[in-house]
């Protein structure tokens, strides 16, 4: 089969449906430069999904990380990166291999095209200026030819003419003769013409044309062929990345079958664990015996007559905290002292006993505020990165060293005096964040040998305030009521004025009655009063109430006639006789 043979009279139709396929061609093209556009931009959307759901550094989601789940879903976030990288290879290689290649050769092909069809037009212009020559001779071979027979039958007509001379008739007769020569040289011109010209026209049908339709025929084939082998490009290239992406999600399904809830389990278990003990059994109380209140009351009755001087935790009780409540006697009328209490309170920013001790970012340096378990998980992270840190400066300093001494056996490539400085500063770094280690480890100690409470040296490592508020604040840092997110962010100068004012109240305070009790309490946990104001307890002694907790954190509560003072209200449990349902337990 050949277009040259079947399609010898189609060139305008052959010329058309090349043309239709190239612009199949180009369509083609066309659709697989949108296709990488979209795979680019798929490839995109999820590069910006997995970044918008990784975990922001520095802050609380990295923590979140160290569960299984949310490893996984991590991996899950880096295996959709490596996915998306996959998109990003296909429509690399869609623009490499298919469209660049397509594109460059529909260039060729159009000008491939137009030149078999340039050769196909001048065949037919030579074929037709042939036939015109053809049709040229063919009308002047017949004109000829009857002016011949015209100037025959004229010459015969003056030779039967009698009245004719003879000289007419002679030159009708050569006029006849002129003629007929004439059809003859029109007749064999006629001839020629024709010869060549059915010569021309069989080359032209038999030779021309179908050297030219079969090149045009070829080339739509390749055309034809080569889209095919596009397409097949088409689909090698997707299948290129099909095991990559099997193998991104195959480590998906890997980082879920990783997944382990009973390690999330115990990692919770890590991170909340206080470390306290439960509370243990709360004792019978036998209510057929006279009542603690009624003695209490008979003893404080007995106290007022004999008005002797009550003891707090062993400390005089003109030591107590200013911002104290006391319940004062309608009698008494001290209206200077109430003014100036009043002024000070609302002329400087309140003290809920230093309830607030971390608003601010204050955060203790021996994370006092955090309970047992989660202090020592601190405390060995801080002791973890100082000797990281020592272990970096230690390095430093060796290199130093062996450059000085570089320099010392070759002066020419540097002063060792030069690095005197930097060796000083170093080592001094060194011995600084030593210190530091022996410091956090001294409290780490304390925390796994489970003391009672922090030891002098160990507070006054701690340089957490100054030496006019320490023995105040270093109960406060330690008592576990302290809010979550309170902060205690006075100024010196407010505490000064608070001492000041101390002295001040002394002597209004030791006019007070004593408090009746208001209900009982147990110790859940021992606590050493060693602050003005505090009264130490041994765990599962049952002391008197004599006032609630005001919502600053601490407790008021009796031990015997003569000793009162505050505790913790999260270390004793509270049982009142009134004002309230059954237990009320402040943890």
């Amino acid at each position: 089969m050949s277009w040259g043979t079947e399609l010898w009279d189609q060139f305008d139709n052959l010329e058309k449906h090349t043309q239709w396929g190239i612009d199949i061609l180009e369509k083609y093209i066309k659709f697989v430069k949108e296709r990488t556009d979209i795979e680019l931009s798929y490839a995109k959307q999820l590069r910006n999904l997995s970044k918008k759901y990784q975990p922001k550094k520095n802050s609380k989601e990295e923590e979140e990380y160290k569960y299984t789940a949310c490893k996984a879903f991590l991996s899950t976030l880096n295996e959709m990166n490596d996915y998306a990288g996959q998109h990003e290879v296909i429509s690399e290689n869609m623009t490499s291999q298919i469209t660049v290649d397509l594109m460059r050769y529909v260039q060729e092909l159009k000008q491939e095209r137009k030149s078999n069809f340039h050769d196909g037009r001048k065949a037919q212009q030579h074929i037709e200026t042939c036939w015109k020559q053809l049709e040229s001779s063919k009308r002047r071979f017949e004109r000829d030819c009857k002016e011949a027979d015209r100037a025959q039958q004229y010459f015969e007509k003056m030779d039967a003419d009698i009245n004719v001379t003879k000289a007419d008739v002679e030159k009708a007769r050569q006029q006849a003769q002129l003629r007929h020569q004439m059809a003859e040289d029109s007749k064999a011109d006629y001839s020629s013409i024709l010869q060549r010209f059915n010569q021309e026209q069989w080359e032209y049908y038999h030779t021309h044309i179908p050297n030219i339709f079969q090149k045009i025929q070829e080339m739509e084939e390749r055309r034809i062929m080569r889209i095919g082998e596009s397409m097949k490009t088409y689909a090698e290239v997707d299948r290129q990345v099909i095991p990559i992406i099997g193998k991104c999600l195959d480590g998906i399904v890997k980082a879920a079958e990783s997944i382990d809830q009973k390690n999330d389990s115990q990692l919770v278990v890590e991170a909340y664990k206080s470390g306290f003990e439960p509370p243990g059994d709360i004792e019978f109380e036998d209510y057929t015996q006279p009542m603690k209140r009624t003695v209490s009351e008979n003893s404080l009755s007995s106290s007022k007559e004999g008005k002797p001087e009550l003891k707090f935790g062993g400390k005089s009780r003109g030591k107590l905290w200013p911002f104290i409540k006391k319940n004062k006697s309608p009698k008494q009328q001290k209206e200077p002292l109430s003014h100036r209490f009043n002024e000070f309170m609302t002329s400087k920013p309140k003290i809920h006993c230093f309830r607030s001790l971390k608003r601010g970012g204050a955060t203790p340096e021996d994370f006092s505020n955090l309970p047992p378990e989660q202090r020592r998980k601190k405390l060995q992270q801080k002791v973890d990165d100082l000797n990281k840190e020592i272990q970096k400066e230690t390095d430093q300093r060796d290199a130093i060293t062996k450059m000085k001494d570089v320099y010392l056996k070759n002066p020419q490539m540097g002063d060792p005096a030069s690095l005197d400085h930097k060796l000083a500063e170093v080592t001094q770094n060194i011995e600084r964040l030593r210190l530091e280690t022996q410091k956090f480890e001294a409290w780490l100690a304390e925390v796994e040998g489970r003391l009672p409470a922090r030891s002098e040296q160990a507070r006054r490592q701690s340089g957490m305030y100054d030496g006019q508020t320490q023995q105040t604040v270093t109960n406060c840092a330690q008592d576990r009521e302290s809010s979550p997110d309170g902060s205690y962010t006075e100024e010196q100068s407010q505490e000064s004025e608070l001492k000041v004012l101390t002295t001040d109240f002394d002597d209004e305070f030791d006019d007070e009655e004593p408090l009746p009790a208001i209900g009982t309490c147990k110790a859940l946990y021992t606590f050493e009063g060693q602050n003005e104001g505090t009264i130490s307890v041994v765990e599962g002694e049952l002391l008197s109430v004599i006032e609630e907790d005001k919502g600053d954190g601490w407790t008021r509560i009796r031990r015997s006639e003569d000793e009162e003072g505050y505790v913790p209200t999260s270390y004793v449990e509270v049982y009142l006789d009134k004002n309230a349902k059954g237990a009320k337990t402040y943890i």
